[in-house]
């Protein structure tokens, strides 16, 4: 018979994916991930596989309970402009409650791989993917809040706002008064883009 797993696997998940957020993945030991989960390195290895599938099972999570959540007003029924604004607000507000001893300082994504990320083509994937559906949700609302923008225009602002957005996650660790002034600086960018006049918007 297989052994019974007597334990909650979201729970040890999220435990371990705060110390993968801390200390990026080759920096999380196996005895860091034993402790923080309360679970045994072959209970670990029972459920996940190895140190790696653990990895994997944080970034899936993070995904779908940090990144997506905060992306989806952009790409919702009342995106646009204010959605913009409410992102770099709503992420500013994050970036500056968090402790100096926070473990969830930055982007889990950009922290874990750095180093990672030069070697391994599957990490490599899942952070350009990240990028690929921020940068894309971005523009999503910078089409919905600009029809009148142009294409090219389109593509190069989201691309400087989702620049600015990694970037302030990045030095967020080192730096908080910088990380929250690149997020200041991403709202000024949205809020000084030409207004749709009245001729320009979609007809319903």
């Amino acid at each position: 018979m297989g052994r019974t797993q007597t334990f909650d696997t979201t729970t040890a998940v999220r435990a371990a994916r705060d110390v993968f957020w801390q200390h990026g993945f080759e920096g999380a030991s196996l005895a860091d991930l034993e402790s923080s989960t309360g679970l045994a390195r072959s209970s670990l290895y029972h459920a996940f596989g190895s140190k790696r599938g653990l990895f994997d099972a944080a970034v899936e999570d993070y995904l779908a309970t940090v990144i997506r959540p905060r992306l989806a007003p952009l790409v919702g029924p009342e995106t646009g402009t204010a959605a913009l604004l409410g992102y770099f607000t709503s992420l500013h507000g994050a970036v500056a409650a968090l402790p100096d001893d926070s473990p969830r300082r930055g982007c889990l994504l950009v922290n874990s791989t750095a180093g990672l990320a030069a070697q391994d083509p599957a990490a490599r994937d899942v952070v350009d993917g990240y990028r690929a559906e921020l940068t894309a949700a971005l523009r999503s609302a910078l089409a919905a809040g600009h029809p009148d923008m142009a294409e090219g225009s389109l593509d190069s602002t989201a691309r400087v706002l989702a620049s600015l957005s990694i970037g302030a996650m990045v030095v967020a660790r080192i730096n908080q008064p910088e990380s929250l002034a690149l997020l200041a600086t991403a709202a000024e960018v949205v809020a000084g883009l030409p207004a749709a006049q009245p001729g320009d918007l979609p007809q319903q």
